[in-house]
């Protein structure tokens, strides 16, 4: 376990949390019966693909409202149920939703942002759960003075938690990468509050 300390966060990161084996059989069976969909994004007037696939997943009626794009839940399957019923007793939340995120390989990304929508209330606690290839997960402040600059490479099977005033006070991304790297898929786990 290692704790970040950055000012105005609550920040732990579970390296292997899950056993390789574990890791490997999740990995695949996410990858194979979740139904990924290509969202697309609008900004400055041009419409994109978002370079990533993505999921919604959840209690009935948690919809989820970000960049425009409005997701409803699809419901709860075995292998997220599997993963949330590890992952509450360390955070002590009962979660009643997930994102998840296929980044097929280092040209897929996302970009700069906090997890701060109104329906995940104040001080949300987002559990970000990592399967397949490494990537660097990088943290700035808000505050375009403070050149405070954090990185940790999210591993397969690894847990990172972020609670407190994380959203308010930092922003957050996965950059692209020229180097090889495998398909990855995150998970983070969110509590809809609205």
């Amino acid at each position: 376990m290692l704790k970040l300390h950055l000012p105005n966060s609550e920040i732990i990161y579970y390296p292997n949390f899950w056993s390789l084996n574990e890791a490997n059989f999740l990995f695949k069976d996410l990858e194979n019966n979740i139904q990924w969909q290509q969202y697309y994004i609008t900004l400055f007037g041009k419409t994109h693909p978002q370079p990533r696939l993505s999921a919604w997943y959840g209690d009935q009626d948690k919809i989820y409202t970000y960049s425009g794009i409005t997701m409803y839940p699809h419901d709860w399957i075995k292998p997220l149920l599997t993963i949330k019923q590890k992952i509450e007793p360390v955070t002590q939340i009962k979660f009643n939703s997930v994102l998840l995120n296929l980044y097929r390989d280092g040209k897929d990304t996302m970009g700069w942002h906090s997890d701060n929508e109104k329906e995940l209330g104040k001080q949300p606690i987002i559990a970000s759960v990592s399967f397949g290839g490494e990537r660097r997960f990088l943290l700035k402040p808000r505050d375009k003075k403070n050149n405070t600059r954090e990185e940790i490479t999210l591993t397969h099977g690894s847990l990172l938690i972020m609670a407190g005033k994380t959203q308010e006070y930092w922003l957050h991304q996965i950059p692209k990468t020229s180097k090889p790297v495998s398909s990855r898929i995150n998970l983070t786990f969110r509590v809809i509050v609205t």
